[in-house]
């Protein structure tokens, strides 16, 4: 029976530790313990699941859906579901071709006032303007592809359209908590959630925010990798051990915002600053040490942490925080 660890699965399916670990919290599959080996492994059932979440995730399946056509023995509802999802996806089509329809109307009428010589005012265009109210607008592109390489690419043409701000981190003083080991965001996070409430930090800072970076990033060259997690504090405030006060020099970064567990965006993020005109990346010095100096924001996390984490709090984001500098 073939096993793998969860770096192995890892490094075999492009997928994040991370994203395994928060998969198999929800139940979607399971890991085991085995004579002979440290860590925990995923034998071929695991394995075999995993495979087929991530081309769910690919066909754009959400994952509170996939966990139910996952379990659904009878297939009733996970066929009802993925209908559902078709349903949705012929929407967006159907927006899309309108839109390139309408486009090419544009293009037709530009074409012909400049054979004219007369100036086309495209937003005096009654018949336009009324066909573009009517639109239902998409941000999304879909192409109808069926080999696992076709998917891949027509996955990555549509999440690689990012909805990108521009920001600029002032410069702050932080709580810094660090953790090298097996699971260190959740070791690192557990140690911030008690900092978080031991000093009652959203009530002296109620602006308080959540960083937090691979510090250093995973590698075959080494064991463990390990996370780090900032928290912005008052400058009075005083820190004592586990934790360390910090200097945060902020910076002008990409954000984009994406949900836990879509950290694979960070490479369509990464693309985006490589081909844009007028920014580029603007890595740290430290490199891998500290992933490059790029940024996870977990938004809401400070309240959510304030309120211990009520399972009707209000939904956690988290942005990607590429560092920039203009060109």
């Amino acid at each position: 029976m073939e096993i793998m660890t969860i770096s192995e699965l890892s490094k075999t399916f492009e997928v994040s530790a991370r994203m395994i670990r928060y998969y198999e919290k929800m139940g979607l599959f399971e890991s085991q313990r085995k004579r002979d080996y440290a860590y925990r492994v995923y034998d071929e059932l695991a394995i075999r699941r995993l495979q087929q979440i991530i081309v769910l995730r690919k066909l754009r399946v959400p994952l509170k859906h996939i966990a139910v056509i996952l379990n659904d023995r009878e297939q009733v509802q996970a066929l009802n579901l993925i209908r559902e999802n078709v349903f949705e996806l012929e929407e967006e089509i159907n927006a899309l071709i309108t839109i390139r329809n309408i486009l090419n109307t544009v293009i037709s009428r530009l074409d012909e006032s400049i054979r004219k010589k007369v100036q086309l005012d495209i937003l005096k265009d009654n018949e336009l303007i009324g066909v573009v109210n009517a639109l239902s607008l998409s941000k999304n592109n879909l192409k109808e592809d069926h080999s696992m390489n076709d998917l891949n690419k027509a996955n990555d043409n549509i999440q690689s359209k990012l909805n990108v701000r521009i920001l600029l981190l002032p410069p702050c003083t932080v709580a810094s908590c660090h953790y090298i080991g097996e699971n260190p965001e959740e070791k690192a996070h557990d140690m911030m959630s008690k900092f978080i409430l031991e000093n009652k930090l959203y009530e002296v800072k109620p602006d308080a925010r959540m960083f937090g970076f691979n510090h250093p990033n995973p590698s075959r060259d080494r064991e463990f990798y390990g996370y780090e997690d900032w928290v912005t504090i008052p400058e009075d405030m005083e820190v004592s051990q586990p934790y360390v006060k910090k200097h945060f020099e902020g910076g002008l970064y990409a954000a984009h915002a994406i949900s836990f567990p879509d950290f694979h965006e960070w490479g369509y993020l990464q693309k985006w600053v490589e081909d844009n005109d007028i920014y580029t990346a603007n890595y740290s010095e430290l490199g891998d040490e500290i992933m490059g100096g790029l940024l996870e924001e977990h938004l809401n996390w400070i309240y959510s942490c304030h309120m211990r984490w009520p399972k009707d709090g209000i939904e956690g984001k988290i942005d990607l925080l590429f560092p920039i500098k203009k060109k």
